[in-house]
């Protein structure tokens, strides 16, 4: 895989990665009170009290919220210095813009002639075809006179 390819990958594991991490966070979040005089979202008719209770592990889900931002944030930093690397990587340009500049230019000449070719070559292949159009209509035509009348 070339260099650009590899940077653009590493782009998207990077937005992967904090796109996860916000949505995780937005999502795991425990509520937090807004202000003391904003009603909290329990406090309308309390509900009927469960009579099969299951336990919720309220503490470990807790410390593994907890947890989360910084593994999140680790693999988030593991990610973008993978990217720095690749970066690092990239040649130097040699000969400063100006080079860059006239090498651009080469290849775009160079694009124009090999476009130019390939225009050629299409319509030689577009005359071609319409020659064998012809050839296989004559050879219908042919192909159908030759029938005797039954």
């Amino acid at each position: 895989m070339d260099a650009i390819s590899q940077l653009q990958e590493k782009v998207n594991t990077i937005a992967t990665i904090a796109f996860t991490t916000i949505g995780t966070l937005q999502r795991d979040a425990p509520p937090v009170r807004i202000s003391p005089n904003y009603p909290e979202a329990g406090s309308g008719p309390t509900p009927a009290p469960n009579p099969n209770p299951t336990p919720t592990p309220a503490a470990d889900s807790d410390a593994d919220f907890a947890k989360q931002p910084k593994l999140m944030s680790a693999e988030l930093v593991k990610a973008a210095k993978q990217f720095d690397a690749l970066v690092a990587a990239l040649p130097l340009s040699e000969g400063g813009e100006e080079a860059q500049l006239k090498r651009i230019a080469q290849l775009e000449a160079e694009n124009d002639a090999v476009g130019q070719q390939l225009e050629k070559q299409l319509e030689a292949a577009e005359r071609e075809l319409q020659e064998v159009r012809e050839l296989f209509g004559q050879a219908a035509d042919h192909c159908l006179n030759l029938k005797k009348p039954e």
